[in-house]
């Protein structure tokens, strides 16, 4: 079975998918400046846009895993994330308290979904 690799580059790759299995990479707000409900947001859009290019959505992820800044923010955190996974059974999830490589970024989520 072949890999199939999409938005990639010299040290990442975006989307694999293997197997009926797609996996993406970390993925973070697009404008640090907001708070964690607008990182969040972005975040979760952005998920939504890798999920569209590899041929599937938010109702096929089996697991995600949550990167948090502040463990302060995990209250409103969880309230967008499960506002977009309503209407879908949640996948397996973990969430950690990381500092992430841009300072100024508070979320970074990964995701693995069927096809």
């Amino acid at each position: 079975m072949n890999i199939q690799k999409i938005d990639s580059n010299d040290t990442i790759t975006e989307i694999a998918i293997y197997n009926g299995v797609v996996y993406l990479a970390g993925q973070v707000p697009d404008d640090d400046s907001l708070d964690i409900v607008g990182q969040t947001r972005e975040v979760l859009a952005n998920i939504d846009k890798a999920l569209v290019k590899a041929g599937t959505d938010k109702s096929r992820l089996l697991t995600a895993q949550v990167f948090i800044k502040n463990l302060e923010d995990f209250d409103e955190f969880n309230a967008e994330y499960a506002a977009w996974i309503a209407g879908n059974v949640p996948p397996t999830r973990a969430t950690v308290q990381a500092n992430l490589v841009n300072p100024n970024w508070l979320v970074e989520i990964v995701v693995t979904a069927g096809i």
